[in-house]
């Protein structure tokens, strides 16, 4: 596995890259107004779900900001790539896409259902 040191680097250009994101995004989570006086705006219920779309985008960054403080916790205590939940080693592909993985793919999907 690499060094821990070429690890934190990648783990805080994520987070930076993430936060950078969450700044941008915050605008477009804003709440509806329809200016009915503009041509050619969205409709009330497009720009709805286009915020709620929004919303949900900037949830999934927060929560992969919490995973890298997690993962940075881990390799504090030499438990980075270990997965959280089975203990077991979260395999190097996943890591590669996905470096502040806290759980194995397996483990994850068992969460998500």
């Amino acid at each position: 596995m690499a060094s821990n040191q070429l690890i934190q680097d990648t783990l805080d250009s994520l987070r930076e890259q993430l936060q950078a994101e969450l700044v941008q995004g915050n605008d477009s989570a804003a709440a509806v107004e329809l200016d009915q006086n503009k041509v050619g705006r969205l409709s009330r219920m497009d720009a709805m779900q286009q915020q709620a779309m929004q919303q949900a985008r900037l949830r999934s960054i927060q929560k992969r900001l919490s995973d890298i403080h997690r993962a940075e916790e881990a390799l504090q205590h030499d438990e980075y790539g270990l997965c959280e939940e089975c203990g077991e080693a979260i395999s190097k592909q996943r890591m590669q896409v996905r470096p502040e993985s806290v759980l194995c793919i397996g483990c994850a999907e068992k969460m998500e259902h």
